[in-house]
C-alpha cells in the first residue's frame, strides 16, 4: 500500500468525518490513539456501530481493530447501497447515524433503502426531524430533485431507551450539480414539530403556545404541528421537543430544536414551556447567523460543493462551527481542495440590507467526482 493513500489520525474526534471522507475519496485511514489515556480506552459502541453500518453500505471494505480497540485500520470498499437494516447505538441518536448516510447515498450502486432502529430525538445530534426539514432541502438542490428522497418516522424513541424506528431512501446520481446560492432573501414563514411520547399529550400544545408568544411578534405565517405518538409507536421512555425551521423567499432553511432531559438525568425534568421558549430563541439565533444554509449543514453543503463537476460552487453561510472548520481542514487532507473564504462585502449604499451578523462567502471548485456505479445517461 503506497503511503500516498493512507492517512492517519489520532484521537476519537471527527470519527466519523475521516470514515466518510475515506470511504469517498478511496483512500486508507488510520486512526491511533483513540481514548488510549482513559480508564475506559478504545472505540465506544456508538462509533463500532457505525463502523458496521459503513460495512453494510460498502463491498470488499477491510476494518482492522486493534485487541484495546485504541487503533483502527479502515480501507474502503465500493459503495453498494441498496437495502439495509440497522440497529443504531442507543448512546448517540439515529441521526448521528443518518448524516453520516446522508453524505454517502448519492454515490452508492443502488439507491439506499435504510430501516434505522434507535432514538429519534436526543441533546446531542439533529434528530430525524431536523434532518427531513433542514437537510434534505440543501440534499435536494444538488441532486436537482427530490424524487425518490424520503424520510419516514414510523417509531418515535426519545432518549436514553430509544426503540423509534425510521425508514430513508435517497436516489444516486452519476454525478451532482453545482451549487450558486448566495442570495437567501427574506424569511417568509416558520414551520415546526412539537413531538411527545409516553407524556401528556397536553405537552405538545404548552410547547407551541409558549413558542408562539415569542415568534408571533416577527412573522404572522407560523404553523407548528403537534405530534403525539401513543402505544407501541411511542419507543420506550418518555420524553418531548420541538424542532423549529424557518423559510427564506429563496429557498433557505434555517433550523433548531430542543428535546426534553432524558429520563433519569441529572438535570431533572424538563418544562414544556421552557422547551418552547428556549427553541425559539435559538431558532432567532440562526436567523441572525443567516446564512443559505444553517449550521448544522454547513460541512454536507460543503462536502457536495467539492463533490461536484469540475466548476464553481458558491455558497453563502452565518459563522463557520468548529466542526465545519475542522471538515474543511479534513476536505483538504482527502481531496486536495481548498475552499476560498471571505467575508461577504455589503457596499454603503446597500448598508441596509446588511440582516443579521456576518456573512461569509464560501468558494471552491468541484474535483470533478463521478459515482463509478453509474452509466453516463
Amino acid at each position: 500500500m503506497s503511503g500516498a493513500n493512507l492517512i492517519t489520525f489520532e484521537g476519537c474526534n471527527y470519527f466519523r468525518q475521516r470514515l466518510i471522507l475515506a470511504t469517498l475519496s478511496g483512500k486508507t485511514v488510520r486512526i491511533k490513539k483513540i481514548r488510549s489515556k482513559e480508564d475506559d480506552p478504545g472505540l465506544k459502541d456508538f462509533e463500532a456501530s457505525f463502523i458496521r453500518l459503513l460495512d453494510k453500505l460498502t463491498n470488499g471494505s477491510n476494518i482492522i481493530v486493534n485487541e484495546t480497540g485504541t487503533s483502527i485500520m479502515y480501507q474502503p470498499g465500493l459503495l453498494i447501497g441498496g437495502k439495509i437494516e440497522h440497529e443504531c447505538n442507543t448512546q448517540r441518536s439515529i441521526g448521528y447515524y443518518l448524516e453520516g448516510l446522508t453524505c454517502l447515498a448519492p454515490f452508492t450502486k443502488k439507491p439506499i433503502h435504510a430501516v434505522l432502529q434507535g432514538v429519534t430525538n436526543d441533546q446531542i445530534d439533529p434528530s430525524v426531524d431536523m434532518i427531513k426539514l433542514s437537510s434534505f432541502p440543501v440534499l435536494k438542490r444538488f441532486l436537482g430533485t427530490d424524487e425518490g428522497l424520503e424520510l419516514k418516522i414510523i417509531r418515535r424513541g426519545a432518549a436514553p431507551d430509544g426503540g423509534g424506528e425510521v425508514t430513508f431512501s435517497c436516489p444516486c446520481r452519476q454525478k451532482l450539480r453545482p451549487l450558486q446560492f448566495t442570495d437567501p432573501g427574506k424569511i417568509k414563514r416558520i414551520r415546526g414539530v412539537a413531538w411527545a411520547v409516553r407524556v401528556a399529550p397536553v405537552v405538545t400544545n404548552r410547547i407551541v403556545d409558549s413558542a408562539r408568544s415569542i415568534l408571533n411578534k416577527f412573522i404572522p405565517d407560523i404553523y407548528i404541528y403537534t405530534d403525539h405518538y401513543k402505544g407501541s409507536q411511542s419507543g420506550k421512555s418518555p420524553g418531548f421537543g420541538l424542532t423549529l425551521v424557518a423559510e427564506t423567499m429563496n429557498g433557505a432553511f434555517l433550523c433548531a430544536e430542543l428535546s426534553s432531559n432524558p429520563k433519569g438525568s441529572d438535570k431533572g425534568p424538563s418544562v414544556p414551556e421552557d422547551i418552547g421558549k428556549d427553541t425559539a430563541k435559538l431558532l432567532l439565533e440562526e436567523i441572525y447567523k443567516g446564512g443559505c444554509v444553517d449550521s448544522t449543514n454547513q460541512s454536507m453543503t460543503a462536502l457536495f460543493m467539492i463533490l461536484g463537476q469540475q466548476d464553481v460552487s458558491k455558497v453563502q453561510t452565518g459563522p463557520l462551527t468548529p466542526y465545519t472548520i475542522q471538515f474543511l481542514r479534513h476536505i483538504y487532507d482527502f481531496f486536495d481542495v481548498m475552499f476560498k473564504v471571505e467575508p461577504q462585502q455589503v457596499s454603503e449604499e446597500n448598508e441596509d440590507l446588511r440582516t443579521g451578523g456576518e456573512k461569509l462567502i464560501l468558494t471552491c471548485v468541484g474535483v470533478g467526482y463521478s459515482n463509478i456505479s453509474k452509466a453516463v445517461s
